[in-house]
C-alpha cells in the first residue's frame, strides 16, 4: 500500500526526533493534548497533529509570498540559530538568529533609525570624506559603532516596514519577540516543544525545537511552502 502524504511527513518528522518533548516536570499545562506517552522520562509528542499543523503553516506561508507579504525568522538559541539565518536567506526573508533588539517590532521607527546609520556608516562612496572629516580616533570609534550594528541588527538591514507575520523557533525562548507580535497583532508560527505555552502562537507547530534536524526540516517544508506561493 502507498504512503499517503500526511503519513509520509509524519515519517519524516519521526526521523529527525520531532517527537521528542520535553521531562513532564516541564511540561506547560496548554500541551496535555499534543502528547501521546513517555518513553522514560521524555514525554512523547503526537506528531500526527503536529504535521496538521504543520500543513496548516504551510498553507499560510504560500499565502503570504502570493500576497507580498513580509516574514521574519527568529530563533537565537545558539542550536538552531545557524539553521534559521539560512532558512529565512533561502527565501530572501530577514531575520534575527542572534539576542532579540527589543523594539524591533513594537518601535521600529526607533530601529529603522539604526538600520540607516549603519547604511551611512557603511557606505564605501563616503570613505575619503569621513577620513577628512575626523580625527584617526573618531575613525577607530565609527568603525567600533557600525561593527556594534552590524552585529545587532544583522538580518533585519533590508526590513523596510513591520513585518506581516512571524515565524519563531522557540517561543519560550524568544518570549520578546512573542511579546512584541502578539502586542501588535502579527500572527506568530511557533514551533514549540512542551514547555511553551501553546497560546504564544497564533498558528503552533509542537515539535521538538531543541533537534536541530526537526528544525531544519520544518523550517525547510515552511520556506518551499512560501516559494511555491511566490512562483504562484
Amino acid at each position: 500500500m502507498a504512503t499517503t502524504g500526511a503519513s509520509a511527513q509524519v515519517k519524516r518528522l519521526f526521523d529527525t526526533g520531532a517527537h521528542f518533548a520535553q521531562v513532564k516536570s516541564r511540561r506547560h499545562p496548554s500541551m496535555q493534548g499534543f502528547l501521546v506517552g513517555t518513553k522514560g522520562r521524555q514525554e512523547i509528542i503526537d506528531l500526527a497533529k503536529t504535521s496538521e499543523q504543520l500543513d496548516k503553516a504551510k498553507g499560510l506561508m504560500e499565502a503570504f509570498a502570493k500576497e507580498g507579504k513580509t516574514v521574519l525568522f527568529v530563533g537565537g538559541k545558539v542550536e538552531v540559530a545557524q539553521i534559521v539565518k539560512k532558512a529565512a536567506q533561502e527565501i530572501g526573508a530577514p531575520y534575527v538568529a542572534s539576542r532579540w533588539l527589543g523594539g524591533t517590532i513594537s518601535n521600529w521607527a526607533e530601529i529603522k533609525k539604526r538600520v540607516a546609520r549603519l547604511a551611512d556608516l557603511s557606505d564605501a562612496s563616503q570613505a575619503s570624506a569621513r577620513a577628512m572629516k575626523h580625527t584617526k580616533l573618531e575613525l577607530v570609534r565609527l568603525d567600533r559603532e557600525k561593527k556594534k550594528l552590524e552585529a545587532r541588527l544583522d538580518g533585519i538591514t533590508k526590513l523596510e516596514k513591520r513585518p506581516n507575520a512571524v515565524v519563531i523557533v522557540d517561543t519560550k525562548y524568544e518570549k520578546h519577540a512573542v511579546k512584541e507580535a502578539k502586542d501588535a497583532g502579527i500572527p506568530v508560527i511557533g514551533l514549540m516543544s512542551s514547555d511553551c505555552n501553546v497560546a504564544d502562537a497564533t498558528y503552533p507547530i509542537v515539535a521538538n525545537d531543541t533537534s536541530r534536524e526537526a528544525v531544519k526540516l520544518i523550517l525547510s517544508e515552511l520556506t518551499s511552502a512560501f516559494k511555491k506561493g511566490v512562483q504562484a
